[in-house]
């Protein structure tokens, strides 16, 4: 008899959302910043704000969901996001260095948070290797920005590697707690 929780289907459709958001999003970006290297224009800056801003509503529903330390990191992660959503839009009126020494620092930050929340949501959600890929992948993605934003080799479409690859590991983690819920659905006594 299998007593492992089931997935939230809550969690399970902010995974997928947040994944197919993201990837749409990358494709926006690219669009309009694939050429930019010193200056911001209106759309891209207005994008950058919106990125951090999905990912703060993103972790505040599924906080909604949650119980204890996972809950409080996502409460944690929507104020970072938040913050960076701001930081990101003042940066913008700014330099493209200035939009990566931004982006670097909020990916860092909330790739450490969500990568503890994957840590301790494994008992709830199983498999959780594509978030916990994601999120180290976003703390090193955001060292790699600081750096880049020192040394200025940079063009402001470096960004959307980062976000499409996060949208597609958010995609398959929708897909992997599809499957245990299937699994477990099945295993239940009738």
């Amino acid at each position: 008899m299998n007593t492992s929780p089931q997935p939230d289907t809550r969690t399970l459709y902010v995974f997928l959302t947040r994944g197919v958001i993201a990837i749409a999003w990358a494709a926006v970006f690219v669009a309009v910043s694939h050429s930019l290297t010193t200056d911001v224009t209106v759309g891209a800056g207005i994008l950058l704000v919106l990125y951090p801003l999905i990912d703060a509503v993103a972790s505040l529903i599924d906080a909604r969901s949650q119980r204890g330390s996972a809950r409080q990191l996502l409460l944690v992660n929507t104020g970072t996001s938040t913050i960076a959503a701001v930081a990101l839009g003042v940066a913008a009126t700014g330099s493209v260095a200035s939009v990566f020494a931004a982006f670097g620092v909020w990916a860092v930050v909330s790739g450490a948070v969500q990568l503890v929340v994957a840590l301790r949501r494994r008992a709830q959600l199983g498999n959780q290797w594509p978030l916990l890929l994601a999120n180290g992948l976003s703390v090193i993605g955001g060292i790699a920005y600081l750096i880049a934003a020192a040394v200025g080799h940079w063009t402001l479409s470096m960004i959307t590697l980062y976000t499409a690859s996060g949208g597609i590991y958010f995609v398959i983690q929708a897909g992997l707690l599809a499957r245990r819920r299937r699994r477990l659905a099945n295993a239940a006594p009738s």
